[in-house]
């Protein structure tokens, strides 16, 4: 079976310290290199024959961990993916933003601590979220809109992540348990073509302390994927999912790659491949687009 390993550092040097690395894992695993693929200064392909690429990876965790490089290891076919279902909260954008609607109404602290036990899988999400909106009730709806535009930042290499994706065909989605007022906003800035995230009930004037039912979690963020992909007439193969924390879990491991971006262990654990070291881009070179090919967003 024709396996490929990405490797992926910050810069050239990093690559040129952590390549015969990855060359001596493929190597451990009874692999020798078929071939190798520059994708950029920074990212390179390794192509070998193996039954279990698994094996390859446990060996790459190994000797890579204290390194500033990130890598896949996955089967060649299907690596293009048609469908892209990316979190948005710490994954898309660099905040939570119920954290930071907390902060504009003084209780950023209490919220935050909640907000970190339930991305870790220690709280039930729905009530967690039930929870921390209520204790934002009474913000004014201008300090929506003011949090967005203060506090709301795009990831490094989101936009060439989603206008790249999308010149190859793919189709690029946001999905979050964060509310439809910033998914909107974060879906237009990057180019998604839709998103769908929980709704914040008001009075016209401030937060009720509510947030519509049903709510959207982890249940929802798999069906959503399951829907996308099913929409476009994608197999689960061709499917990648991106998030960061406990109620991103069942898309990333159902998805036909699924990573995990500055995760939680929870999820880390489970995913595909983990970009902890560079940025949303390392997604494009796990396709196997090269820098090329990349699309400014």
């Amino acid at each position: 079976m024709r396996n490929v390993f990405t490797l992926v550092a910050k810069d050239f040097d990093g690559l040129q310290e952590t390549l015969p690395l990855a060359l001596e894992a493929v190597a451990g695993a009874g692999s020798p290199i078929a071939d190798t693929e520059l994708l950029s200064d920074c990212a390179a392909d390794l192509f070998f024959e193996h039954d279990d690429p698994v094996i390859v990876r446990a060996k790459a965790e190994q000797m890579i961990e204290r390194h500033a490089a990130d890598f896949c290891v996955q089967v060649v076919a299907h690596r293009k993916k048609r469908l892209l279902v990316a979190d948005m909260d710490s994954t898309i954008v660099a905040c939570e933003c119920l954290d930071e609607l907390a902060d504009f109404a003084g209780v950023k602290d209490e919220v935050s601590k909640i907000t970190e036990r339930a991305m870790r899988g220690e709280l039930d999400f729905p009530d967690a979220l039930r929870e921390r909106v209520a204790m934002i009730a009474g913000l004014p709806l201008a300090d929506m809109q003011r949090c967005y535009d203060e506090r709301v930042r795009l990831n490094p290499g989101v936009r060439t992540l989603i206008a790249t994706m999308t010149a190859g065909g793919a189709r690029c989605v946001l999905v979050s348990g964060g509310f439809d007022f910033f998914t909107s906003r974060v879906a237009h800035a990057a180019g998604f073509h839709a998103h769908h995230g929980n709704r914040l009930i008001d009075d016209g004037e401030a937060l009720t302390g509510r947030v519509a039912e049903p709510i959207l979690g982890r249940d929802a963020k798999l069906a959503t994927l399951r829907h996308e992909a099913g929409a476009i007439g994608a197999p689960l193969v061709e499917t990648l999912a991106v998030g960061d924390g406990a109620n991103d879990l069942d898309m990333i491991e159902a998805a036909g790659l699924g990573v995990a971006y500055r995760a939680k262990p929870v999820l880390a654990g489970q995913a595909d491949a983990r970009v902890e070291h560079t940025d949303l881009r390392s997604l494009l070179y796990f396709q196997g687009y090269g820098a090329d090919r990349f699309v400014t967003g």
